[in-house]
């Protein structure tokens, strides 16, 4: 059965309407994660405690935008599993021109709503899209720049959510992959053609940039 998918386009401000009348008095304040450089650097975002939901950490992260530091200004970014949003945020931060985020958790959807509000994001800049990953690349249909693909380690979902993004063409030849497991990266691309064009790993934390070899042909 397909999720419902449901899109949030950001506005100014961009506020949804949240039923408080049952709040629990016991009910768990969120985590928080900080961006850590450029227009939103210091700022905090929040997150949900949730099985599989890790934002990814400092350290690493300052790796990957070192990696992706001639490519990310100006990019359409696709972040394919949000959670916290800190790759999707922490891109826009450092000059993407637009992030769409997926996540299927609607608690987490919450959280993600409030960060775009306090960091006063404008519609042009992010999408939020709520609904399962697989189903949602298939309704999408525009190729991008770098994309981050971060599932919860035990869905093993690396090459199902590469598939998607090869079937519906959502990468064009110069498009950069983030990827980050808890396994050898090569293990989570096993029958998909890739380059790897940059890895590391960082404690139990694989990860690394890659290229889909398969040439891109325009729909």
């Amino acid at each position: 059965m397909t999720d419902k998918i449901d899109k949030y386009l950001t506005k100014k401000p961009f506020i949804t309407k949240k039923n408080t009348k049952h709040h629990q008095k016991n009910s768990q304040k969120p985590s928080q994660v900080r961006i850590i450089g450029g227009q939103y650097k210091r700022r905090l975002v929040s997150f949900i405690e949730a099985d599989g939901l890790r934002p990814t950490p400092d350290r690493l992260r300052e790796t990957i935008f070192n990696w992706l530091l001639a490519d990310i200004h100006d990019a359409l970014v696709l972040d394919v599993c949000a959670g916290s949003g800190v790759l999707g945020f922490e891109a826009l931060s450092r000059g993407a021109k637009c992030v769409t985020m997926i996540e299927k958790n609607i608690k987490q959807i919450d959280e993600l709503t409030k960060s775009i509000n306090l960091l006063n994001i404008h519609q042009n800049s992010l999408t939020l899209i709520h609904g399962c990953a697989e189903e949602v690349l298939k309704t999408l249909d525009t190729p991008f720049d770098v994309i981050f693909l971060d599932p919860p380690y035990s869905l093993d979902l690396w090459a199902t959510l590469l598939n998607g993004i090869i079937d519906s063409h959502l990468y064009h030849n110069d498009s950069l992959i983030y990827i980050e497991s808890d396994k050898p990266l090569e293990l989570c691309v096993q029958g998909i053609d890739v380059t790897f064009v940059k890895r590391t790993k960082i404690g139990q934390v694989y990860a690394g940039i890659i290229k889909i070899n398969a040439r891109f042909i325009k729909k």
